[in-house]
């Protein structure tokens, strides 16, 4: 009997826990969906990722405010909230709204109240160390002019399961002090994610602004139905649009996109170092570190020891 393929990858060295939880079930017969919701709620729920989830980091105003989207790429089913708050896990609420037909991406106080009514995990999402840095940097601002918007590294992720179905899921803080009610490209369609099980998945991380004005998600996914590979869409969609942006807008933020096929193969395509997990059912869960070329293609390779220890430091070294 053939081995089904199965296969699962999502951006940063902060998912990879996520990343094995989601190979176990996938390798268990699990289902897509259920996979890509795992995976995102792992980084939702760890307190020390400042761009995700609990934890995050706040607007300029001391709110947190997170976007998240789940796509069905067997149905085309998609859910989505931008600005929600008090929420423990985003990405869940964005799975119940891809249930409804209508109605399915709500924002602000809709979505809350959403997710109130509907009984998901509500707590206050600022935690006492992301308040400190937030207050941390408002004294900074005080002092001297300075970039405000640091960190905006969403978990975005796909899955493929054992029956060909594939998902796709994004969740984020977004950029840090941001302007209140600032959304990304994490919860649209097309840009932050998409997801078609007869074709295959790409998600986006990065400076929102910029990946929306390509549909990146979607370009990768067109270019993996016209038959390239996922790497090969990544950086025939990634590299030309990055020369592009410089060309015609100017400036250029960092962004970085992650695809997967529905035969499991995978592809990333990156203009700053970019970490990101991946496992298969022919190779089990790793962390890998990706890098853009002079000739725009993507330089691939493991992670050291020595990056691995110096992220674990960096991640809880005292603020």
């Amino acid at each position: 009997m053939r081995q089904m393929k199965w296969g699962t990858i999502a951006t940063w060295r902060m998912a990879h826990d996520g990343v094995v939880k989601a190979s176990d079930l996938l390798a268990q017969q699990a289902q897509a969906g259920d996979a890509v919701e795992t995976l995102i709620k792992t980084v939702e729920a760890y307190p020390y990722y400042k761009s995700v989830g609990y934890g995050g980091l706040p607007n300029e105003e001391g709110v947190v405010e997170m976007d998240a989207a789940f796509m069905d790429g067997d149905t085309l089913a998609q859910g989505a909230v931008g600005g929600i708050q008090n929420v423990k896990h985003a990405i869940s609420v964005a799975r119940a709204l891809a249930k409804y037909h209508y109605n399915s991406f709500r924002v602000g106080e809709g979505a809350t109240k959403f997710a109130l009514l509907h009984g998901f995990e509500m707590t206050n999402m600022l935690t006492p160390r992301a308040k400190a840095e937030w207050q941390k940097r408002l004294q900074a601002l005080r002092q001297q002019p300075m970039t405000a918007y640091d960190g905006h590294d969403t978990v975005g992720a796909i899955a493929l399961d054992q029956t060909g179905s594939m998902a796709v899921g994004t969740s984020t803080s977004g950029l840090f002090m941001k302007k209140a009610g600032r959304v990304g490209d994490s919860p649209l369609s097309g840009s932050g994610y998409y997801a078609d099980s007869e074709v295959g998945a790409a998600a986006a991380t990065g400076l929102g602004e910029d990946i929306m004005k390509g549909c990146m998600s979607y370009e990768i996914v067109r270019r993996m139905a016209a038959g390239a590979t996922p790497q090969a869409a990544c950086d025939q969609a990634v590299y030309p649009f990055v020369a592009k942006l410089k060309a015609r807008y100017g400036k250029v933020g960092e962004f970085s996109l992650i695809a997967m096929n529905h035969n499991g193969e995978w592809g990333v395509a990156t203009n700053v170092e970019f970490t990101f997990s991946v496992a298969t059912a022919d190779q089990p869960a790793q962390i890998l570190i990706a890098h853009p070329t002079s000739d725009d293609h993507t330089k691939i390779e493991p992670v050291s020891e020595a990056w691995l220890a110096n992220y674990e430091r960096e991640l809880k070294a005292p603020l």
